[in-house]
């Protein structure tokens, strides 16, 4: 049985299960050492910061994050306030991870996410700054506040340990992370090869701060479609990537998906799409393609793509179980 070269490997849940049913995973993943848990905010559907609140409840030492965020919805002062309040629960466990949201999603709850690399960057400092315990007075394009403090009168006033991760995809918040966050979570839904191109811009970012790429953390969000049924971890993976094909091409780009597949996909599927547009999508999507973004197929197949997202640069492989027997997935990568 081949082994991952790293002895870090995280969970990633969204909605797909009940909440109850992810603290039992999140608690076994801790049995079988996983080092986090990572919840998704990405679609209108689940909120991240309560069912981390029920896993970091339940456990007692794996870390908890997330996957991600959006810098637009929540304040700076709420974001801080809130991971505050997740350290509180669980010391030195909670990972803060933001993105930047995504279209088409944002401009239908109307938010225009103008200059995020700026929006970004202020939010990311005064986040900081609060979780350092400082008063802050910050007056910029996105952020703008006055003489606040993290307001503690009854607990622990020293800073709080909670690494901050952008959430990038494209480059240039690739360097962004790099220049100001203690890591970069790096997406799913790209190719292995993808990561090169990241790395080098991360590096730049690094560099520009005055660090150096081995100081900035990069976990990355892979899919993993785990099944003994080959054809059936395949299907599983397929009905996914057809999704993102039409909802965030983005990053199918970013993995040289070519143009006529997203534009045949996206003639195919509304948003939100329903259960029969997504199959009728998903006979456009071949096996080369669910393969070129996902670990799917037999446990070896698995280990064996999740070790190139190693190869080319990923710290701490964080896998999204799409199989039915999610310990099954845990016991492949334990």
């Amino acid at each position: 049985m081949s082994k991952l070269t790293t002895n870090r490997v995280a969970l990633y849940l969204q909605d797909k299960h009940p909440i109850r049913a992810g603290m039992e995973y999140v608690q076994y993943a801790e049995r079988r050492g996983f080092e986090a848990v990572w919840q998704a905010e990405s679609r209108l559907v689940r909120d991240g910061i309560v069912p981390l609140a029920a896993f970091a409840a339940t456990t007692n030492r794996i870390k908890v994050g997330t996957g991600v965020i959006n810098n637009w919805t929540r304040n700076a002062a709420l974001i801080a306030a809130t991971f505050v309040t997740l350290d509180d629960l669980a010391p030195n466990r909670a990972l803060c991870g933001i993105g930047v949201w995504w279209e088409p999603l944002a401009s239908k709850v109307g938010v225009k996410r103008l200059k995020p690399l700026q929006a970004m960057r202020e939010v990311v400092t005064v986040v900081r700054r609060l979780l350092n315990m400082e008063t802050v007075t910050y007056h910029g394009e996105f952020v703008d506040v006055t003489d606040i403090e993290i307001d503690i009168i009854h607990g622990r006033r020293e800073p709080r340990n909670v690494p901050i991760y952008i959430g990038a995809t494209g480059m240039k918040m690739m360097e962004l992370a790099g220049e100001i966050a203690d890591g970069a979570l790096l997406n799913y839904m790209v190719s292995p090869d993808y990561n090169k191109e990241a790395l080098a811009h991360l590096k730049v970012g690094a560099e520009r701060a005055g660090r150096t790429l081995e100081n900035i953390d990069r976990p990355q969000l892979v899919i993993c479609s785990l099944d003994k049924n080959r054809e059936k971890a395949m299907d599983n993976a397929r009905m996914l990537v057809t999704q993102y094909l039409g909802q965030q091409p983005h990053l199918m780009k970013a993995s040289g998906v070519s143009q006529i597949l997203l534009d045949e996909i996206n003639k195919t599927l509304a948003w939100p799409a329903t259960d029969d547009d997504i199959r009728r999508a998903m006979r456009l999507v071949p096996d080369e393609v669910v393969q070129l973004v996902t670990a799917s197929g037999t446990p070896d197949e698995c280990r064996a793509k999740v070790q190139e997202y190693i190869d080319n640069g990923c710290t701490c492989p964080v896998l999204y179980p799409l199989g039915d027997d999610v310990k099954a997935m845990i016991d492949a990568f334990t």
